[in-house]
């Protein structure tokens, strides 16, 4: 009876190991969940900042006015005739 007792005593010290230290261990699967939360806000990041270029890119397929603004903000053009006029702080 002690034999059988030592065995599984045995057993149970070694299915404790794998369980803490082994591989798939408790202490890996919490490293891999904190990995999954991360990628999961960098893809929300993503996917939001995929959104607005899909609405930036219907706005200028879609009108005049949003090429227009886009020209006059990021290129700095104006239309002819009119008169650009850059304030300069001190």
């Amino acid at each position: 009876m002690s034999l059988f007792r030592l065995v599984l005593i045995v057993l149970l010290c070694m299915l404790q190991y794998r369980l803490w230290f082994g591989g798939n261990s408790i202490s890996e699967y919490s490293r891999l969940q904190q990995k999954v939360e991360t990628i999961k806000l960098e893809n929300d990041k993503l996917s939001q900042r995929n959104k607005l270029m899909v609405a930036d890119i219907k706005d200028l397929k879609m009108g005049v006015e949003a090429i227009e603004e886009r020209a006059r903000n990021e290129l700095g053009l104006i239309r002819q005739g009119e008169l650009f006029y850059r304030v300069i702080p001190k």
